[in-house]
């Protein structure tokens, strides 16, 4: 049995943690830490944390399970570098999964936008659509940006000289080089991602459309049942799913 704690607990994916849980035999929640709650005063209880609280608890978060010698299972977004730097040196200590996505329907969407980067080649223009519901507080999402990260790495290209965020106005005519970004917002919307692939004559287009946060849930889950047997390190969703 693995026992858990959950941040965020109040928040829409805590709960759908907490739910998805109980369907999950090997897994045993014992502690639900939201704003204001104490992690260190219950973290003995457990084997690892799930952490899908706010971008500006992730540090402090990591630091303490670090200190603990606990798994860490990170789904929050939004961090800065400077967050992320001081994050990531705590895998050395322990086993850290760090997605910006658990779906396994999302996690193949990597895959296949990697394998398609390569088979179609540098002619073809690369854009980023994703959209979410109205309350989501970063943009893009976390997901998108692996996409585009993705998209960049295998055109070994630096990423930060080549997004694009929108375009208005006279923008002129769009490089080769570039990757286009949008970040749509509106109503309940759990999470659609597309990536275009775009040439003359003909276009290719990547799509994964979340219809319910337990996707995302159960994935962080498993995560968490695999990263308690793993050596310190960090580790992505794809490495849960053996597809690294």
């Amino acid at each position: 049995m693995t026992n858990i704690i959950i941040t965020g607990a109040n928040g829409r994916m805590g709960e759908a943690l907490i739910r998805c849980a109980k369907e999950h035999s090997a897994l045993n929640v014992v502690g639900k830490i939201d704003m204001g709650d104490d992690l260190s005063s219950i973290l003995d209880q457990a084997d690892a944390v799930i952490d899908f609280s706010f971008y500006e608890a992730t540090r402090e978060f990591a630091e303490i399970c670090a200190e603990a010698g606990k798994a860490l299972i990170i789904g929050t977004t939004g961090h800065s570098e400077d967050d992320k730097e001081a994050i990531k040196r705590q895998s050395s200590r322990i086993p850290m999964v760090w997605a910006s996505n658990y779906s396994t329907g999302v996690n193949t969407l990597f895959w296949l936008t990697r394998k398609a980067t390569e088979i179609l080649g540098p002619d073809f223009d690369l854009e980023v659509i994703e959209m979410h519901h109205r309350m989501k507080r970063d943009a893009p999402s976390g997901t998108a940006a692996t996409l585009a990260e993705i998209l960049a790495e295998v055109r070994k290209a630096q990423l930060d000289e080549v997004i694009r965020h929108g375009r208005e106005g006279i923008v002129g005519a769009r490089s080769k080089e570039e990757i286009g970004m949008h970040s749509m917002r509106g109503g309940d919307v759990v999470g659609d991602h597309t990536v275009v692939f775009a040439n003359q004559g003909e276009r290719v287009e990547l799509t994964h459309k979340a219809s319910s946060r337990d996707t995302f849930a159960n994935g962080a889950l498993r995560a968490a049942g695999w990263a308690v047997n793993q050596s310190p390190g960090l580790y992505s969703m794809q490495d849960v799913l053996g597809l690294t």
